[in-house]
């Protein structure tokens, strides 16, 4: 859900998107340290839907600007 506002965002808005994103991925990226810490294997396993979400929360919104660049206005 955050993606798609994130994109929308991003293609109406570009420069405004760069804080909207840092912002989502802020969270993400804690989440992934702490899961991190847990030992062995078990700590990359946690880690993994926090770094799968935070790619998706950077490419949505460089999608949504580079959408913005293409357009003919």
């Amino acid at each position: 859900m955050f993606c798609v506002l994130l994109a929308i965002a991003a293609f109406v808005a570009p420069r405004w998107s760069r804080y909207m994103e840092r912002a989502g991925s802020k969270p993400l990226s804690e989440g992934g340290q702490v899961a991190g810490k847990a030992p062995g294997r078990l700590g990359r396993w946690l880690q993994k839907p926090f770094g799968t979400s935070q790619r998706a929360v950077h490419k949505s919104g460089s999608a949504g600007r580079r959408g913005r660049s293409k357009m003919p206005l």
